[in-house]
């Protein structure tokens, strides 16, 4: 698990969406699922509900992404 990768997630999780995450991250929408989709191979968890038009986070997304942006408010100091 890589910071970049929580970084991506936390804006997936804000957003709600992957294209506006993407857009705030700097990256390509493809390039942010991938990060979101290792991230979630990584810890064996699916993280995000993904339907047509929107994204919801599982119970699992939703304790990452408490922890998630714990871990890089502590990082950024």
């Amino acid at each position: 698990m890589e910071l970049r990768q929580l970084r991506h997630f936390v804006a997936v999780a804000e957003t709600g969406n992957i294209s506006r995450a993407a857009k705030k991250v700097f990256l390509t929408q493809p390039a942010v699922s991938r990060q979101i989709r290792a991230l979630e191979e990584e810890i064996g968890q699916c993280l995000l509900e993904r339907q047509a038009h929107s994204i919801r986070l599982t119970a699992a997304g939703e304790t990452l992404a408490h922890e998630a942006r714990d871990l890089l408010r502590h990082a950024d100091e």
